[in-house]
């Protein structure tokens, strides 16, 4: 079976850095990736792609890149579900990072006024 994915995108906001209870570092970003082609109205739409990064690929990401970033990510397309709080399930799909590209011109959070948010996620589980 083949699952591959190959995603070249704007983050849509700056990416968090947060950890599991074992100090897993990862973070959740959103790529906004624009089509191909023109919709009724003459214009191009984006689709807004869920994905998860991992280890030192997350701390490199949270660290290097802000909202509007460009970055290529080349992964795997995964699927998850749980109980939300009102007792319904919800299924997700997202993309597993295993490669992060970054296109963009290279700065660093450092770089710029507001300080990088990290901290720890409670109760997070590890989808695989």
């Amino acid at each position: 079976m083949i699952n591959q994915v190959i995603l070249v995108g704007r983050l849509t906001r700056d990416p968090e850095l947060k950890f599991t209870n074992d100090g897993k570092a990862f973070t959740s970003i959103t790529l906004a990736v624009t089509r191909q082609f023109r919709n009724g109205n003459g214009e191009l739409d984006s689709d807004f792609v869920q994905c998860i990064l991992w280890r030192k690929t997350a701390e490199n990401t949270a660290l290097y890149c802000q909202k509007g970033s460009v970055i290529g990510v080349i992964g795997r397309i995964q699927t998850r579900n749980y109980e939300n709080q009102e007792g319904k399930r919800v299924y997700v799909t997202e993309v597993v990072a295993e490669n992060v590209q970054f296109l963009s011109k290279k700065t660093t959070r450092a770089e710029h006024p507001e300080p990088v948010p990290v901290q720890s996620a409670a109760n997070v589980e590890v989808p695989f």
